[in-house]
């Protein structure tokens, strides 16, 4: 292998290590905007009623 290869390969490596970084970067702040919209929509249901008092004290056991 003379210098001219290792170094052309060292370049692509360098090459496909900063491709890869980049890569990564975009899927961590895809993956934040997703985060971040899924809280907004479980933030924007609407808030459910509790039931009555009396509702729910007893079962039916009869079939």
């Amino acid at each position: 292998m003379d210098s001219v290869t290792s170094a052309t390969v060292a370049a692509s490596m360098a090459e496909t290590k900063a491709g890869q970084a980049v890569s990564m970067e975009v899927l961590k702040k895809a993956l934040d905007a997703q985060a971040t919209a899924a809280a907004g929509m479980i933030e924007a249901l609407p808030k459910i009623q509790n039931l009555p008092d009396h509702l729910g004290q007893n079962i039916n056991t009869t079939a």
